[in-house]
């Protein structure tokens, strides 16, 4: 005998795949979100991480900038000490130095000259005086250039004046003293010794 479906199969069968989609869609859904969630949830977690990160080198270097800021001031006081220690030294030098300038030309000044003027710029010196004659002005030039202290006279200019109805001459005349290294150097020479008068 020969059975017959009366019943629409098609419809089910239609039903069943639509179910079938739906439930399918939801479950894609589904794991799309789940899916995002994760990604999302490890994207996120790496930020913070590197947030994190971030803001301690940020931190790092505050305080490396404030260290070094430190050193660049402790730099610049450390210079300031030795500049100041290096000039206290050079007057330390030169004040004794002044004074053998001064004790030197206690003792080659020969007879018959005098100082108007000695200026000091540095190592140079400069001295205006007058002189009874040219003669003595050289004999001064040859115990400046014999001192241990004095070195490179140079004769800048001499000229004949009437200083209280006297005939003088006027010269003006330049030196260097020598480096302390030098004086060091150099042998000794007798303090006060003088060339006479020619």
């Amino acid at each position: 005998m020969i059975r017959i479906n009366l019943l629409p199969h098609r419809e089910e069968k239609r039903r069943a795949r639509k179910r079938q989609f739906i439930s399918l869609s939801i479950l894609s859904v589904l794991m799309g979100v789940l899916i995002w969630g994760l990604v999302h949830g490890a994207i996120s977690a790496q930020i913070y991480y590197q947030e994190r990160r971030n803001a301690y080198l940020q931190q790092e270097t505050a305080i490396l900038d404030k260290q070094i800021a430190e050193i660049r001031k402790l730099r610049e006081q450390t210079k300031s000490l030795l500049e100041r220690k290096e000039a206290v030294e050079k007057l330390q030098s030169d004040r004794s130095r002044v004074v053998h300038l001064l004790d030197q030309m206690l003792h080659i000044l020969p007879e018959g000259v005098y100082l108007k003027s000695i200026k000091q710029k540095g190592d140079g010196i400069d001295l205006i005086g007058y002189a009874q004659s040219n003669a003595r002005v050289s004999t001064l030039m040859r115990a400046i250039e014999d001192s241990a202290w004095l070195e490179s006279p140079a004769l800048v200019e001499i000229h004949s004046t009437d200083v209280k109805g006297v005939r003088l001459s006027e010269f003006t005349l330049t030196f260097n003293l020598t480096k302390l290294q030098d004086v060091d150097a150099a042998p000794a020479k007798p303090v006060g010794a003088k060339k006479e008068v020619p």
